[in-house]
């Protein structure tokens, strides 16, 4: 049977899902080359596995029409076979995976793959780290340099941190996995129950290449994969590796063999920091020695928050060192604890209400959406107000339900009441009438009113001419007698 994980590998870098800015950035160098060998000639591909790394190296070189030279973790990766494979043709005239000859000094190129460069490790690879220098310090061929730890490999190389640029691949999320998941589905004639498809996204914990094997030991022989097939699914659980790795620090007395450990470890220096910090306070008896543990533990807290802070993640290292050296180092008596290693709580707090966290920023982007503010003032001033007034009020919780367009867990958030209660179905059910009712006025045509054509107005009567002003009373005369004291 054909494996899933060759049969559907991405072609272009188009194809890598969950590293957009990583894909744009390898792109961006493998242009530089266009024009001839540019200032940066190496490039170290960082990551976890299963990510993408190599599959975006070998998609680079089908895009950009590059033949390729790839030392994978099956060759003899000493010093002396590094320089007769990727050195000498990383300065040489080669030939393309076609046949066609390849002048380093045009147009042709060909790409220099060291693949899990960070494993150099005992005889086999003595001196393959200088070698590794060598190359970048001397290639004319664009090198791409892969590493789950970036840390180990600049150990070793120097000319790694300080020649070549680092592009660093992170975990694809659930639903880039999904999304590929459902490509394949498709394509292979296969119908994903949504609870499977989100089961095995999960279980992949970040490894797509993990994601396909698990779907494909799924489908074998069936047309569909329901949740109940899913259930089988074995958990990817990195409990174990991290027990061994606590085992390590707290009870070990190497502090090699605990950085050692802690590297080996598939998860982000974060997760590790919330192990270390929950089971602290019992391994480390003696109120001093917890005291200094945590001074290191605070120390390791801080180059993390740099990492965020700045995206240089060297800081990882620092990181690691304080929680491993550095926490043991903290240890000055022999008292000991002897508990069992505890899973952090906070996760499983941060585990517990993420659904419902989930819920309730959905409620507050659709309130704010309506009300045109943002969805942190509609959380604090009126969901609190709606909730209550759905509360009590079965009308008002349908209108609600049917202008913002609520699902059932929004509405059983609002109501403080299961999705599946009957409150909540019924309150939905009323909202979809009151949807259907909106819809049909919606189609209904528009009767324009009859309006009644006006009367025309009525000829005025001329103006009667205003009468003509009286004239007035004349002044009373007097009568004929003497006008004055002298008339006589």
């Amino acid at each position: 049977m054909t494996d899933w994980t060759e049969k559907y590998r991405p072609r272009t870098l188009d194809d890598v899902i969950g590293n957009p800015a990583a894909v744009n950035s390898l792109r961006a160098w493998a242009r530089s080359w266009d024009s001839g060998v540019p200032e940066v000639r190496a490039v170290v591909l960082s990551g976890p596995p299963g990510v993408g790394k190599t599959t975006s190296a070998e998609a680079l070189a089908r895009e950009m029409g590059w033949g390729i030279i790839e030392m994978n973790a099956s060759d003899q990766r000493r010093k002396s076979d590094i320089e007769a494979v990727a050195l000498s043709g990383s300065i040489s005239n080669t030939f393309g995976d076609d046949g066609t000859y390849l002048d380093s000094g045009s147009r042709g190129r060909t790409l220099i793959v060291l693949d899990e460069a960070d494993s150099f490790a005992g005889n086999s690879d003595r001196g393959g780290g200088s070698a590794v220098t060598e190359v970048i310090n001397s290639t004319k061929q664009p090198l791409i340099i892969i590493a789950n730890d970036y840390y180990e490999l600049t150990r070793k190389s120097s000319a790694a941190k300080t020649k070549a640029m680092q592009i660093v691949f992170k975990r694809p999320q659930k639903t880039s996995i999904a999304k590929a998941l459902y490509r394949i589905a498709e394509a292979e004639g296969i119908e994903v129950d949504p609870e499977a498809m989100e089961r095995l996204a999960e279980n992949a914990s970040g490894d797509m290449r993990a994601a396909v094997r698990d779907f494909q030991s799924l489908a074998i022989g069936r047309d569909s994969v329901s949740a109940e097939v899913s259930e089988g699914l074995s958990h990817r659980d990195v409990e174990t590796d991290l027990f061994g790795m606590m085992s390590a620090v707290f009870r070990g007395s190497d502090p090699a063999a605990a950085r050692s450990a802690m590297s080996e470890v598939d998860e982000e220096p974060s997760t590790k920091l919330m192990w270390i910090d929950e089971n602290l306070p019992t391994e480390f008896v003696d109120p001093g020695d917890l005291v200094r543990g945590y001074e290191k533990l605070s120390r390791a807290a801080m180059f993390l928050g740099r990492v965020n802070s700045r995206q240089y993640y060297g800081f990882w290292s620092y990181a690691s060192d304080y929680m491993t050296y550095g926490l043991m180092g903290a240890r000055m008596t022999d008292r000991r604890g002897r508990d069992r290693m505890r899973f952090p709580s906070l996760m499983s707090k941060m585990s517990r209400g993420k659904g419902g966290r989930g819920v309730r920023s959905s409620l507050e982007m659709k309130v704010a959406l309506m009300l045109h503010t943002t969805p942190a003032r509609a959380g604090r001033d009126v969901v609190p107000y709606l909730a209550a007034m759905c509360a009590s009020d079965k009308a008002f919780r349908a209108v609600l339900a049917a202008d913002l367009m609520l699902d059932a867990d929004e509405m059983g958030y609002l109501i403080d009441k299961k999705p599946e209660s009957k409150d909540v179905k019924t309150a939905l059910a009323e909202a979809e009438r009151i949807l259907e009712e909106r819809a049909i006025a919606a189609r209904r045509p528009v009767v324009a009113p009859v309006i009644e054509p006006a009367k025309p107005l009525a000829e005025a009567p001329a103006p009667k001419p205003a009468p003509k002003p009286e004239p007035a009373p004349a002044a009373p005369q007097r009568p004929k007698a003497q006008r004055s004291l002298f008339d006589f």
